[in-house]
């Protein structure tokens, strides 16, 4: 098994995996470069069946159920990925972290895709821990103290009416993380916000939340803490939801885009790293 960095900032490709039958140290080298490389990802595979894709993301934890999003007939932790030509909207297509509205958001998310459309898809992945650490030192600090608060109804109410949902009963979730989380592995600190959930600032005004979010949002989709996926027939990604956010492409109208994604189980994120490490002050001098 290989393992072949992408960027040196985020993502990696892992050659020579077979994801149907992994060893334990197989398994662990996999968590280790997941833990490094904050996406992971692994062409040349075949389908896999509901199963497999399940005990795979057990691996790693408990599974994540959306809150909102239809599942699998049979297989509830299946979440069907799915956009085609009567669709009114394609999922994952704007910057955002995996329903970081849940106060125990997911750990990471598994996506192989099956059809693929004849072009286009693609999906970008950008590191917040770029984000935070290229920063400056009194920008970081502040917004150490700060609290920011995920919403989701404007999201998801209504959202999978066409594919036969009914919420107009559900209360969708909402929480308070804090702007600034500390990943509980790698102890590197990110910068967890995101334009799809974060709607405010809670320790800020209204128009001050509001412009320092809208420079933050921005600061987040700097080309160079990105990496752009582009899939093959079964290729499988596997993302770390607690330091990165993502944006899948929807620029295949009206051709087909569909797979099978399990999301793992995630804790209460939290901040306990107030003192800058000397990668970070590196990174954020290299990039300034």
């Amino acid at each position: 098994m290989e393992i072949k960095p992408i960027t040196p900032t985020i993502g990696a490709e892992i050659i020579g995996a077979n994801l149907e039958n992994l060893s334990n140290s197989e398994f662990n080298e996999i968590e280790e470069a997941f833990i490094k490389h904050q996406v992971i990802f692994f062409r040349d595979q075949p389908l896999l069946s509901v199963d497999t894709q399940i005990q795979f993301g057990k691996r790693f934890g408990n599974l994540h159920f959306h809150p909102a999003a239809p599942h699998h007939e049979k297989y509830p932790e299946i979440f069907v990925i799915h956009a085609d030509k009567d669709s009114k909207f394609a999922d994952g297509n704007g910057w955002h972290t995996d329903v970081s509205c849940d106060t125990e958001p997911p750990l990471g998310t598994c996506l192989q895709l099956h059809i693929l459309p004849p072009s286009g898809g693609d999906t970008l992945y950008s590191s917040m821990y770029a984000a935070f650490e290229t920063l400056s030192e009194k920008m970081q600090y502040f917004l150490t103290d700060l609290t920011a608060i995920h919403e989701s109804e404007h999201i998801y109410r209504g959202r999978y009416d066409h594919r036969g949902v009914d919420n107009s009963k559900k209360i969708f979730p909402s929480a308070e993380h804090p702007v600034i989380c500390t990943h509980p592995k790698s102890g590197r600190n990110a910068l967890y916000i995101n334009p799809s959930f974060t709607t405010k600032i809670k320790e800020l005004s209204d128009q001050e939340s509001a412009s320092l979010l809208s420079f933050l949002f921005k600061h987040q989709q700097r080309p160079e803490f990105q990496i752009r996926f582009k899939w093959s027939k079964n290729a499988i990604a596997l993302w770390d939801d607690r330091c990165t956010q993502h944006f899948a492409i929807w620029d295949y109208w009206p051709n087909e885009r569909k797979g099978h994604r399990v999301t793992i189980k995630g804790s209460k994120p939290f901040f306990k790293n107030k003192k800058l490490n000397t990668s970070q002050m590196k990174l954020s001098a290299k990039l300034g």
